[in-house]
């Protein structure tokens, strides 16, 4: 009898010890990993566009990532920039005729002399980029968001009617 019970006793104890195993492994496979932040160029790992040329006329961009690229003078008019990312961006003397840059951001962007005539700018974030001596007659920045002093310097030379949606390019601004 001695021997059942002892026989009994370790058919438990692996019992117990498999029952621990399968408990720590269900645990550790099941339980969320801790959220880490991701900056957007980790969100996005890859190149959307590579900044090899330096004219994207008419192009679909939706959504393209550009970061630290040299684009002096490039040609984006009439493309799709729909959400498209230009972080630390060279853009100055850019074409942006016409564009559709909707839910765009340039964060600490050069715009200096860009052409953003008739261009569609709307809940775009364009936060500490500079657009000294910008075209923007006819642009529509409705919901945009800039730093007050670059909306006081756009206004200084706002005008005309964006003629896709219809909007006064002063009033977009929020001009006086």
């Amino acid at each position: 009898m001695k021997a059942n019970a002892l026989a009994l006793i370790a058919i438990t104890m692996r019992l117990i010890t498999t029952l621990f195993g399968v408990l720590l492994f269900l645990l550790f496979s099941i339980s969320p990993l801790p959220a880490e932040a991701a900056s957007s160029a980790a969100i996005r790992s890859y190149d959307d566009v590579e900044a090899v040329t330096k004219d994207y006329s008419g192009q679909s961009l939706i959504q393209a990532e550009f970061a630290n690229d040299k684009l002096a003078g490039a040609n984006f008019s009439g493309s799709d920039l729909r959400g498209a990312v230009f972080n630390g961006t060279d853009l100055s003397q850019a074409n942006f005729h016409g564009v559709d840059f909707s839910d765009g951001i340039a964060y600490l962007t050069n715009l200096s002399g860009a052409d953003l005539t008739d261009a569609v700018l709307n809940s775009a974030m364009l936060l500490r980029s500079s657009f000294k001596g910008a075209n923007i007659t006819g642009a529509d920045f409705s919901f945009a968001v800039l730093d007050r002093p670059q909306v006081l310097q756009l206004c200084k030379t706002a005008s005309g009617t964006n003629p896709k949606t219809g909007v006064d390019t002063r009033e977009s601004l929020g001009c006086p």
